[in-house]
């Protein structure tokens, strides 16, 4: 079934495959992108997250059971080809002074470190940013504890920040989301620091997974489009977003009565 947009798209969960829905959208209706899709953590070299594993290192990992609905052990190449293909959808959609937040993680892959530039190569990447996180470990002695992923900026020509917002610097200081039954969910302030350092209204996120994205533009006033291919995890979004705006609504009740009664 087409789509027509803007109302069956903004402040909507879309429960479907990113690119596909992504092609229903017009050229320039998007002023922001925040997201961070599947790792493709699941095709390893090393020997840590095999199918299957129910003891040892990644036992009780919630990655070790991947995501409903997608594989996260594509073949190296294919992944890279499916990532640059929804960084081009993602672009197309981009107004000229909009953005994408790209989160993603940099791993050892046969003893060499995988940077994602096969996947950023040829895109305006005008930044990066460390998202310094607690935690992370590593049982291979060849290497440190990693305990930072990147958030790529890729840009359009007359992207510019909110005023002032430019003062935060490039190494944001946020712990990993510990109470998030997804697999691999970012923590809410890193959408909101995203989101909130400009002036978009209408922010995408095609991965849009538990929906934090959306929660973050909510509590901002914003509007959001999300896509996930997982039904599960669009009903989850759906249902923390709901959540948001009761909480919003019930808060400016509160401080309505509270004014009242101190008049």
């Amino acid at each position: 079934m087409l789509l027509k947009y803007p109302e069956d798209f903004v402040d909507k969960i879309l429960c479907g495959d990113c690119l596909e829905i992504m092609r229903q959208i017009p050229n320039a209706s998007v002023d922001l992108i925040v997201t961070s899709p599947p790792y493709n953590l699941k095709n390893s070299t090393g020997n840590g997250m095999k199918s299957g594993t129910k003891t040892g290192r990644w036992a009780n990992n919630p990655l070790q059971n991947g995501y409903p609905d997608h594989s996260d052990q594509m073949p190296h190449l294919e992944y890279v080809e499916w990532q640059r293909n929804c960084l081009t959808e993602a672009m197309r959609l981009l107004k000229d002074d909009g953005a994408i937040f790209y989160n993603h993680k940099w791993r050892v892959q046969g003893g060499l470190i995988q940077d994602r530039a096969d996947i950023l190569n040829g895109f305006p990447v005008r930044q990066i940013i460390i998202w310094r996180r607690a935690g992370g470990f590593n049982f291979n002695p060849g290497y440190f504890v990693p305990t930072y992923e990147v958030i790529y900026l890729i840009a359009k020509p007359k992207f510019k920040l909110a005023p002032q917002k430019n003062a935060y610097g490039d190494v944001w200081d946020f712990p990993q989301e510990m109470k998030n039954k997804h697999p691999a969910p970012f923590p809410l302030a890193l959408p909101l620091r995203c989101i909130e350092s400009t002036t978009a209204q209408i922010i995408l996120d095609p991965f849009s997974g538990s929906g934090t994205t959306a929660v973050a533009a909510k509590k901002l006033g914003r509007n959001y489009i999300g896509i996930d291919i997982s039904p599960q995890y669009c009903e989850v979004a759906q249902s923390r977003i709901h959540e948001t705006l009761v909480s919003s609504i019930n808060s400016v009740i509160q401080g309505s009565l509270f004014n009242l009664e101190n008049q």
